[in-house]
Parts: C-alpha cells; structure tokens; sequence
C-alpha cells in the first residue's frame, strides 16, 4: 500500500509535458538558425560542407554565402513553463532529403514551414507535405537586413496559404521572435484540436 505522503512526493516530482514541433522549408531558408537560436541546449546539427559535387543540385540563388547544409536533422529543446517542453526538429532542405521528412514529422503536434522572401518558391514544397498530411502548421516569413520586405498579407497571397493558416514575420536570428513563431504554433495546434473535438 502506497502512502498518502509517497503519492505527494511524486505530484511535487512531476515531469513537464514534452511535445514535438517541426521546423521545415526549403534549402537555406534559416532553420538550422532559427533551432540554434532559440534551444537552450546546444543544438544537435548534422550540417555538412557543400562540395563541387552538388554545384548541380544545391541552388545557391540569394544564398550564396552558404556554404554548409543540413544532411539529416537539427535538434533543440526549449523548456516553455515549467509545465511544457518543445523538442524541436529541423529537417534538411534539398528534395534529395525529403524522404527523412515523414519520419521527422511522426509525433508532432504542430510545424513551422520557414520561408525566406528571397526564394519563396522553396517554400511550396513544405507547405503541401504539411497540408497533404493534414498536420498543423504556420507559416514564418524570415525577416532581416537585405531581405524584400512585404506585408503578411502579400506573402500569404504570393504563397497560396489560406486564412486558416497563421502567417507571421520574424526573424530566425532572434530568440525572442523565434520564441513567438512557436508559440503561434502551439496555439495554432491547440485551436484545431478545439475544432476537431
């Protein structure tokens, strides 16, 4: 028989809730940055160096500083109270990489497809696998210094994303606009369990 005063010891001992939250998009859109900022861990990273061996395949276009690239998946955590934890997992960007994606997305409440203003059509790809899978997701815009500068609303029209779907600018380089984008996510995946229920 278990006493009243063991069953307390393990209220007071509880474990916050953990959830899983995808960040997606397309090659060098900022995802290996957005994890990096915002983990309070130091971030797991599978970044390789680009070679000449994938001058064909890799587009460089509006990104040509890059000179790694995601092979398999970032990892971060961040801890949102003391009774929720966020694991975050950022997928690789090239095509060649998106059959790693349905596994990345097992068990996730929720996704954030980044996008830069740059090469928005690299964002295509991450919104229809989120979508085609019925799995909640918002869309970021990453904002900074030498990016085209639009209203959300021209974005969510440039990239055929419906209302439903939140859309918001941040900037993948600052913790606390990345802190915002997942707690969009959140809510987001919390409204459409409402919805379902």
């Amino acid at each position: 028989m278990v006493s009243v005063q063991s069953e307390q010891v393990r209220e007071d001992l509880s474990v916050p809730s953990s959830v899983k939250i995808v960040i997606a998009g397309g090659f060098g859109v900022g995802k290996t940055t957005m994890v990096g900022a915002v983990s309070e861990i130091t971030p797991l990273r599978t970044e390789e160096l680009l070679t000449e061996a994938g001058e064909e395949i890799d587009d460089l276009a509006g990104v040509e500083g890059k000179n790694t690239t995601t092979v398999a998946l970032d990892f971060g955590r961040i801890t949102i109270s003391s009774e929720l934890v966020l694991y975050l997992f950022g997928t690789p960007g090239q095509d060649r990489f998106w059959f790693m994606w349905d596994e990345l997305a097992v068990g996730s409440i929720g996704a954030v497809v980044l996008v830069d203003t740059r090469r928005l059509e690299a964002g295509f790809g991450a919104i229809d696998f989120f979508e085609r899978r019925r799995i909640p997701f918002i869309v970021a815009v990453n904002c900074f210094e030498g990016s085209h500068s639009y209203t959300a609303q021209e974005m969510r029209v440039a990239l055929d994303v419906s209302d439903n779907v939140p859309l918001v600018l941040c900037d993948a380089r600052d913790r606390e606009s990345c802190k915002k984008v997942l707690v969009s996510v959140i809510e987001h995946a919390m409204n459409r369990l409402d919805v379902m229920a």
